[in-house]
């Protein structure tokens, strides 16, 4: 009788939760490579010592042997390809296979078929996955601490880093790795971006071709970039949590979706394992010259007009962690990778991986793209002012700042729910030695433009005098130690006046007169301005070592007419130009600050009971002195309940929202609910809390089954409605505005 195959068991609970895969919500097996995982191969005999068994594993759609795309694995062959397979244990018609996959191996799908005689099996559910492993020490992609393995590999939330330099905040983001359809879409991707079988092997062309899919520019990706503030033929970058929808939606459609921006790439992009890194001040430096220019008019506003180069308030990419067996030893560690689409790089868009380490030290001619991210990281910002003389266009240098650009790099903390400063990974201490050596390298491989400045009137403006060679920029030194400080003096709340002030400061010995120019505007995080909000301009007298503080101060009626038609969030940016009569001493300085917001209350239990219904109640007080109109709130919880949004209405000053969803666990853990409320108003109040499900005590006579969504069910699909005291609510939510006096003690407010 020749033997046959009957059946074939993928042991799924045993090798998943040794591979670290067991969260993945897929009904295929998913391993890592360089790993062993077992497979419980069921025969129609024993098996005899001359038969011919084989596995063989098939990647791509015509697999061959011959091109390395189809390996036949015999138990009594010790190694093919660096794979190995072994004969554990013979038990009557049941044999036990260990297969071992090459730390090298390409990642992607691959399709079991098991080979006896002239039999072919092929197994119901027999693609398997393979991913790369930062548990083994022989992957590139490994990884010796523990910790830095569950928060970068198996944690699928964080936190992306947002605002300006001067107020950093949270943004709570899911990446959803292990949700339904996700590591799906993600095999798609490594399919649609045709890498050969050679190039899977290595996370760095997997990830610089990631980095180019992410985004929809080239080659139909992933999500489609837009920073122009209109977005009604799609859902707003400010709407998004996390990229569990996004993908899941490009995976369904095949089509890109509307639509994102920098951090959202980057939420995107760090499904992948890695980290999302927020620089504060980051140049997007067009030319690669590590200058940046900004032009002002006569009354210090800001010019959109004139500038290639611009400052992002924030920039957000990532950095994923490998060896670089392409590059000089000494390079391996974090590699900075981009899907926002800012330039284009070998005809694509897409960035990196740039070794960080080279960031540091100055060695930007390594691959890839690394002059354009230490310049993100390490530009001057050049200040111009643009005056009419005789009629033409003239430029004025007011000013130079050499430390501004690169500040406050950002990361979610290990194992914790705090900002953690890597700016050192990136860059030496400004003004060390170290830097002054990485600096000089950096510039021997990058021509720095002299002080020219730059912009769309280039070709025929005037030249200023002085050196046009290329030139390392010096901070200025000013004669009387000119300093200036900005800030607010109130809280910035949306509805209020902007109380803010420019402090100037004097520290030489004498009777100095300042000529001091200010201006207040709102502007994009991108450094694209969006309205102007008025000037002041004085001339003060100091005397020694002194300082005087100027008020700024800007009605809600100049701004909040802005603020509630722009559908993105703006920054409030105060620049300040100050020139001392006696030395023509010229400095300048900006300052981008936030609008504060009340917060969202989340109440619910610290821990539940795996598929136990609970009671999760979202509260928000609106304590602005406007009304909040077209509130929404976006909520999500993984491995609890899908993206929902609930349209809120306007909430009057001083209401209470409150809004309430039964929910239902499926998956054990520590689990995070996140929600978001969006209005004309404010672009985003986002907040977390954490719950941990663990195990029923006993489970009924007939257990649940697991929901087909991944992020289990809300309870009831369709409103179940129940009279409670004299009112209808509904068990899928209640959003009644409630009176002050009667959810006081309910909100804790």
């Amino acid at each position: 009788m020749s033997l046959k195959v009957t059946g074939i068991d993928f042991l799924k609970s045993q090798n998943t939760q040794q591979h670290h895969t067991d969260g993945y919500n897929i009904k295929n097996l998913v391993v890592r490579r360089g790993q062993p995982f077992q497979v419980q191969v069921s025969l129609n005999r024993e098996l005899r010592p001359a038969d011919k068994l084989s596995l063989r594993f098939g990647i791509g759609e015509n697999p061959m042997k011959n091109r390395g795309s189809l390996l036949s694995l015999k138990p009594e062959r010790e190694d093919f390809n660096g794979w190995k397979i072994s004969l554990v244990k013979k038990n009557g018609k049941e044999c036990l296979l260990s297969v071992t996959s090459s730390p090298n191996a390409p990642v992607g799908k691959y399709n079991l078929h098991v080979k006896t005689d002239t039999n072919i099996y092929k197994p119901e559910n027999g693609v398997i996955y393979l991913l790369f492993n930062p548990w083994c020490e022989d992957d590139v992609v490994y990884m010796a601490n523990e910790a830095q393995k569950k928060e970068y590999v198996l944690n699928d939330t964080g936190y992306i880093y947002v605002g300006s330099a001067y107020s950093i905040y949270d943004r709570p983001w899911n990446f959803g790795q292990f949700e339904e359809f996700i590591l799906d879409a993600c095999m798609y991707l490594l399919d649609k971006s045709k890498l050969s079988l050679n190039d899977r092997r290595d996370p760095a062309n997997v990830s610089r071709a990631m980095s180019a899919l992410v985004n929809a520019n080239d080659d139909n990706g992933v999500l489609l970039g837009n920073w122009s503030g209109n977005y009604i033929s799609g859902t707003s970058p400010m709407d998004w949590i996390g990229s569990v929808t996004i993908l899941q939606n490009y995976y369904k459609t095949k089509k890109p979706v509307r639509y994102g921006q920098c951090w959202v790439f980057a939420g995107v992009l760090n499904t992948v394992p890695c980290r999302c890194v927020s620089t504060f001040d980051a140049a997007h430096d067009t030319e690669e010259n590590l200058r940046v220019d900004v032009y002002l008019n006569e009354k210090g506003e800001k010019l959109n007009s004139l500038s290639f180069d611009s400052v992002w308030n924030f920039h957000v990419w990532n950095d994923a962690w490998m060896k670089r067996t392409d590059l000089p030893n000494g390079f391996d560690g974090w590699q900075a990778i981009d899907s926002t689409p800012q330039e284009q790089s070998q005809g694509l868009f897409q960035c990196g991986p740039c070794p960080v380490k080279a960031v540091r030290e100055g060695d930007v001619y390594l691959p890839y793209d690394s002059k354009f991210v230490y310049a993100e990281v390490n530009a001057d910002r050049v200040y111009w002012v643009v005056k009419k003389v005789n009629g033409k266009e003239k430029y004025f240098k007011v000013g130079t700042e050499t430390q501004a650009i690169g500040k406050n790099i950002s990361t979610k903390a290990v194992g914790q729910n705090r900002r953690e400063d890597i700016t050192s990974e990136y860059k030496y201490p400004e003004g060390s030695k170290e830097e002054r050596m990485s600096m000089e390298r950096a510039y021997s491989f990058i021509r720095p433009s002299g002080l020219t400045p730059r912009s769309g009137y280039a070709s025929t403006m005037h030249t200023l005098g002085g050196n046009t060679q290329p030139l390392v920029l010096k901070e200025p030194v000013t004669k009387t130690g000119l300093q200036l400080e900005i800030t607010n003096t109130e809280a910035l709340h949306p509805g209020n006046p902007l109380e803010m002030a420019i402090i100037v400061k004097i520290s030489a010995p004498g009777n100095w007169t300042v000529d001091l120019t200010g201006s207040c505007q709102l502007q994009y995080y991108t450094g694209k301005v969006q309205a102007n909000l008025g000037t002041i301009k004085e001339t003060i007298n100091l005397e020694g070592t002194s300082e005087m503080q100027i008020p700024l101060k800007i009605a809600p009626d100049a701004y909040m007419k802005t603020l509630s038609s722009v559908e993105d969030e703006v920054l409030i940016l105060v620049t300040a130009i100050a020139e001392v009569k006696e030395t023509n001493d010229k400095l300048t300085k900006e300052t981008s600050m936030r609008f504060e917001y009340p917060p969202i209350t989340v109440q619910m239990p610290e821990t539940a009971k795996l598929y136990n219904d609970f009671t999760c109640a979202f509260i928000f007080k609106n304590k602005l002195n406007v009304i909040l109109e077209n509130c929404k709130l976006l909520v999500e919880g993984l491995g609890i309940f899908k993206m929902t949004t609930f349209e809120q209405g306007d909430i009057m000053p001083g209401r209470i929202m409150k809004s309430e969803i039964i929910c239902t666990p499926t998956r054990l853990g520590e689990k995070k609910i996140v929600a978001k409320l969006i209005s004309n108003q404010i672009k985003g109040i986002s907040t977390e809390k954490a719950i941990t499900i663990t195990e029923r005590a006993e489970y009924p006579s007939n257990p649940p089954t697991a929901p087909t969504s991944p992020e289990g069910q809300l309870q009831a699909v369709k409103p179940q409605e129940r009279k409670l005291g004299g009112e209808f609510y509904s068990m899928y939510t209640y959003q009644k505005q409630l009176e002050d006096r009667q959810n006081r003690k309910l909100a804790g407010i």
